[in-house]
């Protein structure tokens, strides 16, 4: 099926930073103008795929809160987090150290289909459950040692549609689209060395979210 990147968008005011929410309609174009990829596939599954995927996931995913250390203090979050991967990865971030989980059959193969459609290969997925719009993740780029440089990291978004944004690190210039439930997201190059990226909050949206990015990890 012939897929298409819809990205609702509108050209915002320019002073000091250069803001863009940009509309396309080509097959899977990269979004970011500059200094690296980022590629939106759109919308990968059915409706019924979806929601029998955020229930399997929802119910079976080993979720946790996560503690993170900001501004010296440990801060435990309200989203969930899990890392799974293949045997003797670890990733550290925030000042803590994930062991990965080892794979479940139905996070194989959603690593399988995301593989299809990016054409490259992964060996772990780091999971978000965002229970509504008042949980969010700031600005950052993946760029800890662990991940391969330049490598693609997938994304997968469940649940409620969500606004994710860009910010260039040196220029400023953001630009945002609308992850739709069930879409894939692929991210590569010198992305996360130029730009940050975020998942902005927000009180419109009451429904809970999950987030799958599937990553090319260091082997120790």
């Amino acid at each position: 099926m012939m897929l298409y990147c819809y990205i609702f968008a509108k050209k915002l005011i320019k002073h000091k930073s250069n803001k863009y929410f940009v509309k396309m309609n080509e097959k899977f174009p990269n979004i970011i103008n500059k200094d690296g990829e980022a590629r939106y596939f759109g919308k990968i599954y059915t409706d019924e795929l979806i929601h029998q995927i955020f229930t399997e996931l929802s119910n079976n995913i080993s979720w946790a809160n996560e503690t993170v250390v900001m501004f010296g203090k440990e801060i435990t979050t309200k989203r969930k987090v899990a890392f799974y991967a293949d045997k003797g990865i670890s990733y550290t971030y925030s000042q803590r150290t994930k062991i990965a989980l080892n794979w479940t059959p139905v996070l194989e193969q959603l690593k399988l289909d995301v593989e299809k459609y990016t054409q490259q290969k992964y060996n772990a997925c780091l999971l978000n459950y965002y229970h509504n719009g008042t949980e969010g993740m700031g600005w950052h780029a993946d760029d800890e040692k662990e991940i391969v440089p330049n490598s693609s990291i997938a994304s997968i978004s469940l649940g409620a549609d969500r606004k994710f944004s860009f910010k260039h690190k040196v220029t400023k210039e953001t630009m945002s689209i609308i992850l739709e439930t069930g879409s894939l997201l692929e991210m590569k190059g010198a992305l996360q060395k130029h730009w940050l990226h975020a998942l902005p909050k927000t009180m419109k949206t009451l429904e809970p979210r999950i987030n799958l990015t599937f990553r090319q990890m260091r082997v120790k």
